[in-house]
């Protein structure tokens, strides 16, 4: 029984990776990276997932409740300090309370950094349609422009870079936020990320938060190439 156990430990230790071990435990260890490339993809396809599912449904609700507010200044005073409000609530009590109707599901991460967002979404989308000069909204109104057309055709187009700047943002602040996603064992990379705290693994700790910021920053370079592509009057300006 001993020589089988011991046979054990020895395969067990042999799995390790060569910088984590009894008496090493490396912050730097490529070694980990290659041995466990399959399960980092995976929890990096989930942290993307998460995160641009949230960003997209929280800038819907945004732009939904900035139009239907931006006239009336009860409502739109409202709005701001709502989200505000929510956006103060600690992540651990937000998914406890949506667990009880969504349970530990994706679900359950989206809605709550969806909700986060609004904080940053809702004051860019009115911000950016505030940005409309007067004169332009009178001059489409004499040109005989209906409210939807004046929406989509005038409005929204200028209102696109303030809303954009403020899409980066949210979208930088939610992946860093789809960590705590581990709640409800739905984290991304955040599920490693806490594994490896919990485990005092290094290696584990920093692959993980360093490919959370390389993340981040694709993805905030996404949008800079897509709003630079949906607003060329701005490179001209820029120029």
């Amino acid at each position: 029984m001993s020589l089988v156990a011991d046979a054990s430990n020895v395969a067990v230790l042999a799995a390790d990776p060569p910088c984590y071990t009894r008496t090493v435990n490396s912050w730097v260890c490529p070694e980990y990276v290659s041995r466990y490339a399959p399960e980092l993809w995976e929890a990096t396809v989930q942290h993307v997932l998460l995160t641009v599912t949230s960003v997209v449904l929280g800038l819907v609700l945004a732009v939904a409740l900035s139009l239907a507010a931006r006239n009336r200044p009860k409502a739109r005073s409202l709005l701001l300090g709502s989200t505000t409000l929510v956006y103060t609530i600690p992540s651990l009590a937000m998914f406890s309370i949506l667990a009880q109707a969504t349970g530990l599901t994706p679900t359950t991460v989206v809605i709550g950094l969806a909700l986060y967002s609004l904080s940053i979404l809702v004051r860019n989308v009115l911000a950016g349609l505030d940005s409309v000069p007067d004169e332009v909204v009178e001059a489409a109104t004499g040109l005989g422009y209906g409210r939807l057309r004046l929406l989509t055709r005038i409005e929204a187009p200028l209102a696109l870079p303030i809303v954009m700047a403020g899409l980066r943002v949210a979208t930088v602040s939610t992946v860093a936020l789809v960590t705590l996603g581990t709640i409800v064992a739905y984290g991304g990379l955040g599920n490693m990320l806490a594994n490896g705290i919990d485990d005092s693994f290094k290696a584990q700790v920093l692959t993980t938060s360093v490919l959370c910021v390389v993340l981040a920053v694709l993805l905030d370079l996404v949008i800079v190439a897509f709003a630079r592509l949906v607003t060329p009057w701005t490179r001209g300006a820029a120029a």
